[in-house]
């Protein structure tokens, strides 16, 4: 006869012992009462039999559920363990994975398949977000709740940003939702990966915010450009007379080496970008110049625009700088790297440069091109249509 577990008295009365006293609760699925001493509480298991695995009996411990009545720690854990046994049921594997272990594969995931700087970003951002959280990085992907998502995304957001002009203010839409880009995309691998066999817990709660990437409004024409390479130092001028030359993020400008400079095809090749694949770009005669004078006599692995200590640039080296050449040189107050890829990127719209083309050599997509420039193709249509009057 079976050894009840299901009432207070009944495991009163159970003799201490190592392995669990268990209760059927369906075909294969057993809840389990481990009682180590006569005046401990004990400790609930869960055991489910698999008939097609290699190792057929599972395990799950559930643990005391010391927050209730004794009275009610049976279906207590009985609803665990179902919950257990539904997750095995979807094809969920049989260890449980943290919030931790998923944040951990992710990066993992990365460096197998991104560039070495996603994961570094990616495995950063972890840290002082979601790992610094102990209780949320403990917490079982089953377990996981949109109240505890909803939490962390609200002290996210109250958190005061470490970087740019808005240093020690709170994030801004777009900020947060590239904080909680990482994050989602590693709970997301842990879904597909069947650590966990429902996303519910996150789908809405780190879904991004809608219109946070508003429209970069600051521009500078080619005067304003030429004055602000003219004015900066010579290092400086260089790597602003690149980022006038070519619609490319500060970042790959700066990480570009001599070698990357095909001086015979007059191609440059962006090895290391936001999109995190490489593509190569088809330069001018005089861009070409530019970038061959750039690369004479140096090395394969030196920066191709390095800063006068011979040094790669970096958002560091390069802030305060420009902030100062710009002030020198008496433009917009909010002028940036940026903004220099902005006023590429813009004049490549309005002059009509198809939106395919501008978005292959930015290093970024149609829709986004679209999004924050499709503005200026007003006037390219208007000029089209003058042409057809007659």
């Amino acid at each position: 006869m079976a050894t009840r577990i299901d009432t207070v008295a009944s495991r009163e009365k159970l003799k201490p012992r190592r392995g669990p006293y268990w209760h059927r609760l369906s075909k294969g699925c057993y809840i389990g009462f481990r009682k180590m001493t006569s005046g401990g509480t004990g400790v609930w298991q869960a055991r489910a039999r698999d008939e097609n695995a290699t190792v057929q009996q599972r395990y799950q411990p559930l643990g005391e559920f010391l927050e209730l009545a004794d009275h009610l720690r049976f279906d207590a854990a009985a609803k665990a363990a179902n919950a257990w046994f539904e997750h095995l049921g979807r094809g969920g594997t049989a260890q449980a994975a943290t919030v931790s272990d998923a944040c951990s594969r992710y990066v993992i995931h990365l460096k197998a398949t991104k560039a070495d700087h996603a994961a570094t970003d990616a495995e950063a951002r972890f840290n002082n977000y979601v790992l610094n959280h102990k209780k949320l990085a403990a917490t079982e992907l089953s377990k996981l709740t949109p109240a505890q998502l909803e939490a962390w995304r609200k002290s996210l957001r109250e958190l005061p940003t470490r970087s740019g002009g808005n240093r020690g203010g709170l994030r801004s839409t777009s900020t947060l939702n590239r904080d909680m880009t990482c994050f989602r995309a590693a709970l997301n691998l842990a879904y597909l990966d069947g650590q966990v066999t429902t996303d519910f817990a996150w789908r809405s709660k780190l879904r991004p915010i809608k219109d946070a990437d508003q429209r970069r409004e600051l521009y500078l024409d080619r005067a304003q450009r030429l004055k602000f390479i003219e004015t900066a130092p010579a290092d400086l001028g260089a790597f602003l007379r690149g980022l006038c030359q070519l619609p490319l993020r500060p970042g790959a400008l700066a990480k570009l080496t001599a070698g990357d400079f095909d001086r015979r095809l007059k191609v440059l090749r962006i090895g290391h970008d936001k999109g995190g694949k490489d593509r190569r770009i088809k330069l001018p005669d005089v861009t070409a110049a530019f970038f061959d004078t750039a690369a004479k006599d140096k090395l394969p692995a030196a920066p191709l625009l390095a800063r006068a200590d011979g040094k790669a640039w970096n958002k560091d080296s390069w802030k305060w700088p420009i902030k100062t050449t710009a002030a020198m040189a008496q433009l917009p107050d909010g002028t940036t790297a940026y903004t220099l890829r902005h006023s590429v990127i813009s004049d490549l719209v309005h002059d009509g440069l198809d939106l395919l083309t501008v978005a292959q050599i930015s290093g970024t997509s149609v829709a986004m091109i679209e999004r924050h420039y499709g503005h200026l193709r007003s006037d390219v249509a208007a000029g089209a249509l003058s042409r057809l009057a007659l």
